[in-house]
């Protein structure tokens, strides 16, 4: 009697079975494989892209930032392999200088060197009242920018700040806002006389402008008499009264003889003016030619811009400095009174 056959159909079906797993496993591992060198593996053009990882990040939230910003394939892949090479807190906060479609394993090399090394930013502080060409030192000393070549882009007449700065001006002298800057190392003068003229815009938005038009002059005119202002007024309360001068003996058709303009028409700044000077042909000495110059001396701050827009609701035609230490002057209404201001000054 033959013995039932049972056991060798029961082999043989665990031997497919057997076969059937070792197929799957076979298949899931060239699965796994191939997603392997997908995930970290790239393709396609590389950009740069600047990454900043925030501090406290964990390796999932950077490996999340990457795969968004288009420098990885996958997170998943970039938190597994972290956890393999035991990196996760060997990434740095700070910006990282990276490029999209970068093969994992050169993401993670240059996350591991740490980030980039900020260099602190170049500082420069115009000072008010300097004129065009003492603004170009001042910038030449503190950033890589060729003084000529600052005084040349400022004075090539392209530049204009509609209301303020009409178009064709032939200088951007008294609109380069006093104030300090930052600038990156890599800044070259046509950055810097934009950024200045930006800020003069952003500074002067809320004055009353609306003044000007009783005043009688035109929005450049006012930057033009702020500049007077700026040169003249060293004792801050003075100023309002110093604008309240020019518009009186404007109105009365009187020249400003203002001494600051003649040390702006002369070929070399004097402290002291001569006789002489006070002759110098020039249509910004305002000796000899009546109204306002043609144009600003120097940058004025916000305080004198405002007082060009506020003058003083006084009658005062003369002033006269007393104070040497403080600037502070003295005013007067009439020719008679400021005689007499000066003989009280010992001034003659």
């Amino acid at each position: 009697m033959l013995e039932p056959q049972a056991p060798l159909r029961t082999r043989s079906r665990a031997l497919r079975t057997l076969l059937i797993l070792f197929l799957l496993l076979l298949v899931l591992l060239a699965g796994a494989s191939g997603f392997y060198l997908w995930a970290t593996g790239a393709s396609g053009a590389s950009n740069p892209v600047t990454v900043e990882i925030a501090q406290g990040a964990t390796p999932s939230d950077v490996g999340t930032q990457l795969e968004e910003a288009g420098v990885i394939r996958s997170a998943f892949m970039f938190r597994l392999v972290v956890r393999i090479r035991g990196i996760g807190g060997n990434i740095q906060a700070g910006r990282y200088s990276l490029e999209t479609n970068m093969r994992l394993s050169d993401a993670l090399d240059l996350l591991e060197k740490g980030p980039l090394i900020e260099k602190p930013p170049l500082s420069v502080t115009i000072p008010e009242g300097l004129r065009l060409e003492e603004v170009a030192k001042v910038v030449k000393q503190a950033l890589p920018v060729n003084r000529k070549d600052f005084v040349q882009q400022a004075t090539n007449g392209t530049w204009a700040l509609p209301p303020y700065l009409p178009e064709g001006t032939a200088s951007v002298e008294g609109f380069l806002f006093p104030k300090t800057y930052d600038f990156e190392e890599d800044v070259n003068a046509g950055d810097v006389i934009e950024r200045l003229l930006a800020q003069f815009e952003e500074e002067v938005a809320a004055l009353p402008w609306e003044n000007a038009g009783s005043l009688g002059v035109e929005r450049y005119e006012v930057v033009v008499i702020a500049s007077l202002i700026e040169r003249e007024a060293r004792y801050a309360p003075d100023r309002d009264k110093i604008s309240a001068v020019i518009y009186n003996r404007l109105e009365l058709g009187m020249p400003l003889q203002i001494d600051a303009t003649v040390q702006y028409a002369l070929p070399e700044h004097k402290e002291r003016l001569t006789f002489d000077d006070y002759e110098y042909e020039s249509p910004y000495n305002t000796y000899l030619y009546a109204g306002i110059p043609p144009g600003p001396i120097a940058s004025p701050g916000l305080d004198s811009l405002r007082a060009a827009l506020e003058p003083a609701n006084v009658e005062f035609l003369y002033y006269l400095l007393i104070d040497p230490e403080t600037g502070e002057y003295v005013f007067a209404e009439t020719l008679e009174e400021h005689n007499r201001n000066r003989q009280e000054a010992g001034l003659g």
